[in-house]
């Protein structure tokens, strides 16, 4: 007889607690669960207990759980090399040596055989951490110093350091709470952004003179409005240094000589709403992607600075009605342009002096390919990556003058796949109101037969376009008769501008309504059984399963909500918590009354009902400073107050992680696991 004590589900105490604005009441009884400290012991004590119970919960799994994890990791090669590239007298590339799960950074000096120098091994760096991540990593300009950043907490405050490559000496200069860095050129002068201590927001840029006291520091930039982020960074052709504010709506850029790293500042052209432009330059002129003229962005020159007049700008690509210019590369003589047309990405290159143009095309219905490294402007070589749902990441160069393109390095699958045996596919769902939903699908062959266990995955906000790629992970699902479905619901970008404007702020019903949709389409077109459909999503993903489980509850079997924002209201109310006020045009503002009622009519936590819910696995992180900790924690309490149904509820906090998860090459797909078998012991 097992003598373990049998746990019951944990139950929060209730401690009233009530939101007051626009004359509205709201009681939040798991309010208590938040702590920013991360310390209290009765709060620390709730999600051990959730822990314990998940883990009881899911020990009849835990032989599928690290069967999946095996297979997941016997996939992945045991050794890792990146492509290698050229650059100002270096070979440089990456790789993971057999067994470890951090990246070793290294270079060689004029030619690809010659002795192999390590200029940063993450595995070391990391080892006395339970946690590690490498942010930046920036070279001076003559290649002999690097400047890199590491976090060790999980919650993206990363400390900034520095190396003497000539001598592989680390100098005593460190930065705490640092964004983003770039070098001026005259290999001893670093400016860097600093993120805010409350909110985490990058707000400040200081100039600092390597082996100075961090104190002499002088701060060039503030940025006093905290709707708007801040990040630094260098033009392609070296010449510039350029500050970028954004916000959701509104951009503008800072520039600095290069050459002149004690100069000042100067705006490019002055902010004015709903006006987002970038620049980069090259070849003495400035490029700018501007929404000045259309909504999906067309790409002006100009000779000199703005001085705030945009009027003598000459437009290279025209904006748009059906077409959204997402990006651009800059060489000698090609500009390669990355755009976005029916919802798929495309690569053109335009010759700069004869305007002649060519599209790269290809077979899979549905795909991603985008610029990869490409340091040296000056080449005719230009180097991509594609993949999609049944192909394997894969870097080729294309010869822009000839088009003659040759494949790399394609990332390999270990063990006995063959992209043949999968089938992927794209549909178009029309939505309730009449709009069409682009959806794209894989599956395994000869499993395929109408009745298969369905996944739905989605994101849907920010603007931010799901593209496909190519995951060995997801195999263990394909092969077990799984359809896996990515639905490219409004909110996202892929369908231009419109798409984006369409599923956010008063609209962000659209969504919601389209993942129902899509969901109850593809099960009448016999791509999943109906009593074995699933849904997942992370972050504002998972505020869409949130919202989509109290709306339509009933369509789904499973859901797995990692990170899940959706506690949106009292977040949005509160400006000290990281990211709220740079969003009000992302969700709107709260503190206005309309936004306020329209956010409340569909925020997960505050519309848990009395009915009967699919079974789900929360997952969060508790250093996680993008969605806190409590958001879940809130959630999945109340729902196990007023739920009427016998189905799982799940919470599984990870106690040394943040938003992204574990950290290290392999140590990720435990979690994947995890979601994994809870999967698929709901559809047997």
């Amino acid at each position: 007889m097992n003598s373990k004590k049998r746990l019951l589900p944990p139950i929060a105490f209730k401690k009233e607690y009530i939101h007051k604005i626009h004359g509205h009441q709201r009681s939040d009884d798991y309010f208590w669960l938040r702590d920013d400290n991360r310390q209290a012991p009765e709060i620390l004590d709730y999600l051990k207990q959730e822990n314990a119970f998940t883990e009881q919960q899911m020990a009849p799994l835990a032989e599928l759980q690290t069967e999946l994890y095996k297979e997941m990791v016997a996939r992945q090669e045991p050794e890792l090399e990146s492509v290698p590239y050229f650059k100002k007298g270096f070979w440089y590339l990456s790789r993971y040596d057999e067994g470890k799960e951090f990246t070793i950074y290294s270079r060689r000096k004029g030619a690809i055989d010659a002795p192999d120098e390590v200029i940063l091994d993450c595995n070391e760096r990391a080892k006395d951490h339970n946690y590690y991540q490498l942010g930046d990593l920036a070279l001076s300009k003559n290649s002999m110093l690097m400047a890199f950043s590491e976090d060790v907490v999980s919650r993206r405050q990363y400390t900034l350091r520095f190396k003497d490559l000539s001598t592989g000496e680390m100098l005593a200069d460190q930065i705490e709470d640092v964004a983003s860095v770039a070098w001026a050129n005259d290999n001893k002068t670093i400016f860097y952004v600093k993120n805010h201590p409350e909110t985490l927001l990058p707000y400040q840029v200081y100039r600092h003179l390597l082996g100075d006291n961090i104190v002499n520091d002088e701060l060039v930039y503030e940025e006093l409005d905290d709707t708007f982020y801040v990040d630094i960074y260098k033009t392609r052709s070296e010449r510039y240094l350029v500050i970028c504010i954004d916000s959701t709506l509104t951009s503008e850029c800072l520039l600095l000589d290069a050459n002149k790293p004690t100069g000042e500042f100067v705006s490019f052209l002055a902010r004015t709403r709903n006006h987002e432009y970038s620049i980069d330059h090259f070849q003495d002129k400035f490029y700018i992607r501007t929404n000045i003229s259309g909504k999906n962005f067309a790409l002006k020159t100009s000779e000199t600075m703005s001085n705030n007049n945009y009027d003598n700008w000459q437009t290279v690509i025209e904006a748009r009605e059906d077409i959204l210019l997402e990006g651009y590369e800059l060489m000698r003589d090609w500009l390669i342009v990355e755009e976005r047309e029916a919802g798929l990405p495309i690569l053109r290159q335009i010759n700069i002096h004869t305007g002649e143009s060519k599209t790269l095309y290809f077979k899979d219905p549905v795909y991603t390919v985008f610029s990869h490294y490409n340091p040296d402007p000056d080449t005719l070589k230009f180097r991509y990556q594609y993949i999609s749902f049944t192909t394997p990441a894969s870097v080729y160069e294309l010869d822009l003058n000839s088009g003659e393109t040759s494949l790399l390095k394609q990332s390999q699958v270990v063990g006995d796949f063959r992209c043949e045996h999968y089938q992927s596919e794209r549909v178009w769902v029309t939505a309730r109101d009449g709009v069409n939903v682009p959806v794209s699908l894989v599956y395994r062959k000869e499993l395929f037969n109408h009745c298969n266990p369905l996944l739905i995955y989605a994101y849907g906000s920010y603007g931010h376009s799901l593209d496909i790629g190519f995951s060995s992970a997801n195999l263990s699902l394909l092969d077990r008769g799984f359809v896996y479905a990515v639905a490219h619901i409004r909110g996202g970008e892929e369908l231009g501008r419109s798409w984006y404007e369409e599923g956010k702020l008063l609209k962000k019903q659209n969504t919601f309504n389209d993942f129902v949709d899509v969901t109850q389409s593809l099960i009448g077109l016999g791509y999943g059984a109906k009593d074995k459909v699933f849904a997942m999503g992370g972050s504002a993903g998972g505020l869409l399963m949130g919202a989509v489980i109290n709306q339509a509850p009933a369509l789904y079997k499973g859901i797995v909500a990692a990170v899940p924002f959706v506690d949106i209201v009292s977040t949005m109310l509160d400006e000290s918590i990281p990211l709220t006020t740079g969003e009000y045009d992302e969700w709107g503002n709260p503190n206005k009354k309309h936004y306020y009622h329209y956010m409340l009519s569909y925020s997960p936590y505050d519309q848990v009902t009395a009915q009967d819910y699919p079974n789900m696995l929360v997952t969060t992180g508790l250093h996680d400073s993008q969605v806190q900790y409590w958001e879940p924690a809130k959630w999945v309490a109340k729902l196990r107050e007023l739920k009427t149904d016998t189905n799982q509820l799940l919470l599984y906090t990870d106690m040394e992680s943040g938003h992204g998860g574990k950290s290290g090459r392999f140590k990720h797909f435990e979690d994947i696991a995890r979601e994994f078998a809870f999967l698929i012991s709901l559809a047997q």
